[in-house]
């Protein structure tokens, strides 16, 4: 697979939207409707009180599934990476960008089973979903598999950044993993094709990128949730792929886990590890837990600003 990775245009309509599959039955009902009314196409048309109803179908369910399925999280299976993983591993241990995102608990890499894995993300984009399908070529090599999972390389959705103003910056993308990365301070000899006119001093560089795109779940007593790679975890089951090389981030406490979980579930940890039967990966392939949704295309924006003082103070060894 090509170390830098294209973000395809979709074939689909400009003015079709893109579908969205949407966990219904979990808690969250308000801000699902929200959503709905905010962003579907043709919201006018829908009717709340149908929404309600799925909704309320699929909550029924689950209460079935609590009662059927209960504990099928604790049982997810995790192997052992064969030996052919090993020089791949070491590949992906060897990046700095690894090295910088998996800095904090003890970290391994396994094969993990993809069904039992506890997701919080409520959605998942169709039409990205099947890009990365159709990128996949063929995942049967025990490399190309690995290097899905764990892709090295630059990821290039094309972003445009425009100056609106002195001191204000939009970047724009299409893909939603555009992010603010970090302020940096930068030394003289960073800018060598900086051409100055004067002496530099020093330089501050807000930076604007993608993130790491590693399949990775974080695990807590005998649960593994989806942490990073929604779609590509979802895009693996599309494939009919049941288990998939995966880095795994292992949290002993709350503390632990609160460096490296979402605000959603650390808002409710004991919903996603304790619960009979939290939402699943394989919930987005059952039609009675699952609605999809035509949503407008939206981009995502980063805007930066900065301000800039020039003042005096007198010297504290002054009088």
């Amino acid at each position: 697979m090509d170390a830098r990775q294209q973000w395809p245009v979709t074939c689909r309509g400009q003015g079709a939207g893109v579908r969205e599959a949407w966990l219904l039955g979990q808690p969250g009902l308000q801000d699902f409707l929200g959503y709905v009314e905010d962003h579907t196409v043709g919201a006018p048309a829908v009717s709340r009180s149908e929404l309600v109803d799925e909704w309320r179908a699929a909550n029924d369910y689950y209460h079935h599934l609590e009662l059927n399925e209960a504990g099928v999280a604790d049982a997810v299976e995790v192997r052992d990476l064969d030996a052919d993983y090993a020089d791949l591993v070491e590949e992906v241990r060897a990046d700095p960008r690894y090295r910088r995102a998996f800095d904090k608990l003890p970290t391994r890499f396994a094969m993990v089973e993809l069904d039992r894995l506890v997701v919080a993300q409520s959605h998942i984009d169709l039409d990205h979903a099947e890009r990365l399908v159709a990128r996949a070529d063929d995942l049967l090599s025990a490399e190309a598999l690995f290097r899905f999972c764990q892709p090295l390389g630059d990821f290039e959705a094309p972003v445009e950044v425009q100056k609106a103003g002195p001191r204000r910056y939009l970047f724009t993308s299409a893909s939603s993993d555009l992010r603010f990365h970090e302020c940096l301070l930068l030394k003289p000899q960073d800018l060598a094709e900086h051409v100055a006119f004067g002496s530099v001093s020093g330089a501050i560089a807000l930076v604007v990128g993608f993130g790491s795109n590693f399949l990775s779940v974080v695990q807590s007593d005998t649960r593994l949730l989806l942490h990073n790679g929604h779609h590509r975890a979802y895009a693996l089951r599309a494939m009919g792929i049941r288990y998939a090389p995966c880095i795994v981030q292992t949290a002993t406490r709350g503390e632990e886990l609160g460096l490296l979980a979402s605000s959603k579930v650390m808002a409710s940890p004991s919903f996603y590890f304790r619960a009979a039967r939290p939402p699943l990966l394989k919930d987005f392939f059952e039609p009675r837990l699952r609605k999809v949704l035509q949503v407008r295309r939206t981009s995502q924006v980063i805007e930066l600003s900065f301000e800039v003082k020039d003042y005096s103070v007198r010297s504290c060894n002054e009088a």
